[in-house]
């Protein structure tokens, strides 16, 4: 074996490392980890404020409605604050016509949900504030359990478990749900041993008092949850503060939502890079693998492919045509397939390529404010 063939091999074993780094080998340095507990102090549980922004959701409104009303029955203190980013549909309608359950603010048109959610916290007057997606809906259970993690002092935010369903309606479908259970395990992991590092808008909150200013380009969620470990307190998550939501069926769909997602992910990065730089060891290793690695996957899989075919090449060219024509077969029955192994290993390369072109994009100075909700949910 010459220098070009130890170069390539050592090119594709680094490149299958960083790909597989987030699922496997991450997870298994973080059970090592000493677990850190938690100091609850007895005493009546904080007030809360519930916050959603909505944009032309007027099919999830009865059921979001209902699941507030229940919520609001077993929990009667607890204000419910909503944002309408200029809908075009009845969904502002569907939510003033509910009379005092929930506080409507109306959007001058479209101002994107991060310029939302500033104006429902300046509004909110609960101790603790719980962001939530409007076609997100909540265990009956989920307040309470939520708020009483809030008993220990040094905790300053508090994230939920998200379930998704309709896993089956297509392999899209299938890699979101594998993929989500794989982040929730480890978001379980990593409040165990100290921070979480970062939410997502489905169903997390934090102390009113620790509510960071922000530009409305950035990804709220994340810089509104990373504002809690910049502070010094604790950003965990509830295993039993469920949240259920369906799952994006259309390949087109998920493609779209990842490239913004990740935009916008990367553009606030650059928004809170002097902070991250601040945080201890072990809360940037933990931002560095489930993130930053996870960002730049597709070229990680790129670099393996090359590195591949210039191993097959040097090995024998049958070898390499063969190993062509399989790539070229596993994708084309990927792409034509809706379930199956082809069309899942199909969406997981993807996904990886979707999160590159979002954080490509951003690096060219393009983010996303607004968004859409997705047809095939």
């Amino acid at each position: 074996m010459d220098a070009i063939d130890l170069v390539a091999a050592a090119v594709l074993l680094l490149s299958l490392a960083a790909v597989g780094w987030p699922f496997l080998f991450y997870p298994l340095i973080l059970r090592m980890l000493p677990i850190r507990p938690e100091h609850p102090i007895p005493g009546p549980p904080p007030t809360a404020s519930l916050l959603f922004c909505a944009y032309n959701e007027e099919a999830a409104m009865p059921e979001k409605l209902a699941n507030l009303a229940m919520l609001k029955t077993r929990y009667p203190g607890l204000e419910i604050l909503a944002f309408d980013d200029g809908s075009s549909d009845e969904t502002a309608a569907l939510i003033a016509g509910q009379g005092d359950l929930v506080t409507l603010l109306r959007g001058p048109g479209r101002s994107g949900k991060a310029h939302g959610m500033k104006l429902l916290a300046a509004k909110a007057r609960g101790d603790v504030l719980i962001f939530t997606d409007a076609n997100v809906m909540l265990d009956a259970d989920a307040i309470d359990n939520l708020l009483a993690r809030y008993a220990d002092p040094e905790i300053g935010g508090v994230l939920g478990s998200l379930h998704y369903m309709g896993d089956g309606e297509s392999a899209t479908a299938s890699v979101g749900s594998l993929y989500w259970r794989i982040e929730e395990r480890l978001k379980d992991e990593e409040s165990r041993t100290g921070n979480v590092l970062g939410a997502d808008g489905s169903i997390f909150s934090i102390r009113r008092a620790l509510y960071p200013e922000f530009p409305d380009s950035v990804l709220d969620d994340l810089t509104v949850s990373m504002a809690v470990v910049f502070a010094g307190r604790r950003l965990v998550k509830a295993k039993d503060v469920i949240a259920r939501e369906r799952l994006v069926a259309a390949r087109r769909d998920e493609y779209r939502r990842k490239v913004r997602i990740a935009a916008r992910a990367w553009h606030t990065h650059g928004h809170l890079r002097p902070q991250l730089r601040r945080m201890g060891i072990l809360d940037r290793f933990k931002y560095a693998s489930r993130k930053i690695v996870r960002w730049f996957g597709g070229i990680f899989i790129l670099t393996g492919i090359v590195a591949a075919g210039t191993l097959a090449m040097r090995i024998s060219p049958t070898l390499y045509m063969v190993g062509g024509l399989t790539g070229v077969f596993v994708l084309w029955r990927g792409l034509r397939s809706r379930g199956g192994p082809f069309a899942a290993l199909v969406d997981i390369v993807i996904a990886y390529f979707a999160t590159l072109q979002g954080v490509l994009k951003a690096m060219t100075g393009r983010t996303v404010t607004i968004w859409n909700p997705a047809k095939s949910r």
